[in-house]
């Protein structure tokens, strides 16, 4: 039954204006935060259905002590969910009304001529074709195994492996327990898009990190040699962090930043879990690290993935559901239609916000360029918004003058740039319709010349104090077969 109150709790939330889905959910205290997201997000979806069956069945009539946001949760798990696997006396009340609510549900597909729970949602409630193509993307964590050993224990599970891709195509096309190995990054396994691996045991042991192909990109296009030493300026969840360690091969040194106490810890367990040494986990703003502090005097090499919109999530794409409904989708051409540009229950951003958080990562990537050693960084978002994008690249760029320059990364990668000035296509855009995968966008920058300092005096926009938002291509690496092996 904690289950269902704590949902409740979160469209009573969501509802009273307390914030926005992601942290109500992840603010609750209830242990399973992803059970708690799904349902809370499935009953934000069905929500226009479910306040119909609701009147229709004159549930909240008959029993006045049940609060609208439990009945929207333990009817939408009644009928289009688990069935109220939970116990408690909220479970026996709903049950008590089941004939009638389903003979409601019956009565709507009628009047609405339709067969199907799903064909009751409108359409921009529905989920986009898009979304359910992107694949369940597997990073081998080298740090504690390898890929030869990761694939021979997914065999001796069943699970039938096809080699290694040679067009996006083939990852489109599976199905069932069949997995490949990526085109592009040489320890990333894919397997089809309704894989669920949380609770395997190389998951729940470290030795595989699950993490969107798009999202493995920025660490090794920043490709520091073993030895280096790194900031990760924003690195919560620690994916990315512990990404880095694996190319670093726990070599070097990594400076990791964060400002969230909660983030931080759910970071530090992550990287327990993979392994990571070596890493200096703070919990700090990066705008507050001195540059000049002779413990970075040694940093060449920086990953900047700042807070942003978040609007390139697909997964999110299968939970959509706004107050208003519908939804805005963005106006460039690489972003697909449908793509979504708000988490379920939020508010898309406004032109105002946008350019809150533009202003934001304008700050946090023109901090990190002037660390002295600074050789090599890559800015990232998870964002399809040019204002967060390749707008904040040429703003930086421009203040910088000669002293950094843009690389031009993986040209084989077919999602470019938006051309807003000269250079932008050197800069990589990742979708659901063109690369499988979320939405995303790097930027990788290296230094021009040697002695480059900051610029004198930075521009207003620069300056300005936002409320806080949430080349070459590398070569390939040889895999080396580790002693360690994970047994069943």
């Amino acid at each position: 039954m904690a289950l269902y109150s704590a949902a409740a709790s979160v469209l009573a939330g969501l509802e009273r204006g307390e914030g926005g889905l992601k942290s109500l959910v992840y603010n609750s205290g209830f242990a399973h935060v992803r059970q708690l997201y799904a349902l809370v997000s499935e009953t934000l979806r069905y929500a226009p259905v479910l306040e119909k069956l609701l009147d229709g069945a004159s549930l909240l009539q008959a029993e006045k002590k049940l609060p609208p946001q439990l009945a929207k949760v333990l009817v939408y798990d009644l009928l289009f969910g688990k069935g109220v696997k939970c116990g408690g006396r909220w479970k026996a009340l709903v049950r008590r009304h089941r004939a009638r609510l389903e003979a409601e549900l019956a009565r709507m597909k009628v009047r609405l001529k339709v067969s199907r729970n799903e064909d009751l949602l409108a359409p921009e409630q529905a989920v986009s074709p898009t979304a359910t193509q992107v694949p369940r993307y597997v990073r081998v964590n080298t740090l504690k195994t390898c890929v030869d050993d990761v694939i021979d224990f997914f065999k001796r599970q069943g699970y039938s492996y096809l080699g290694k891709a040679v067009s996006l195509e083939e990852l489109k096309a599976l199905s069932g327990k069949k997995f490949l190995l990526d085109l592009h990054l040489p320890e990333l396994l894919v397997f089809p898009s309704q894989t669920d691996l949380h609770d395997n045991l190389l998951y729940t042991s470290g030795h595989i990190i699950l993490q969107d192909k798009a999202s493995c990109l920025p660490a090794f296009l920043l490709d520091p040699a073993a030895g280096s030493h790194v900031i990760d300026a924003c690195a919560a969840p620690g994916n990315k962090t512990s990404h880095l360690a694996a190319i670093l091969k726990n070599k070097g040194q990594i400076f990791a930043f964060d400002v969230d106490p909660k983030r931080v810890a759910t970071t530090n367990t992550l990287l327990t879990r993979a392994g990571v040494t070596g890493c200096q986990l703070a919990q700090q703003d990066f705008l507050t690290v001195d540059p000049r502090d002779p413990k970075y005097s040694r940093v060449t090499h920086i990953l900047v993935d700042p807070s942003c919109s978040g609007s390139g999530n697909v997964r999110l794409q299968l939970l959509t559901w706004s107050w208003a409904g519908g939804l805005q989708t963005p106006g460039d051409s690489s972003c697909p239609a449908g793509m979504v540009t708000r988490v379920p229950g939020e508010e898309a951003p406004s032109a105002e916000r946008l350019q809150a958080l533009a202003g934001f990562q304008r700050r946090v990537l023109s901090h990190a360029l002037s660390f002295p050693a600074l050789q090599r960084l890559v800015y990232s978002t998870c964002s399809l918004h040019q204002e967060e994008n390749e707008d904040v690249v040429q703003s930086v760029l421009q203040d910088w003058g000669s002293a950094f320059r843009l690389v031009t990364t993986f040209p084989s990668w077919s999602c470019r740039g938006l051309a807003v000035f000269p250079g932008a296509e050197s800069c990589l855009r990742a979708s659901p319709a063109e690369t499988l995968t979320h939405g995303f966008f790097v930027a990788v920058l290296e230094l021009c010349r040697e002695g480059a300092a900051a610029p004198s005096s930075l521009p207003a926009a620069v300056k300005e104090n936002p409320q806080p938002g949430e080349g070459t291509e590398p070569a390939p690496r040889k895999r080396k077969k580790k002693k360690q092996r994970v047994k069943e």
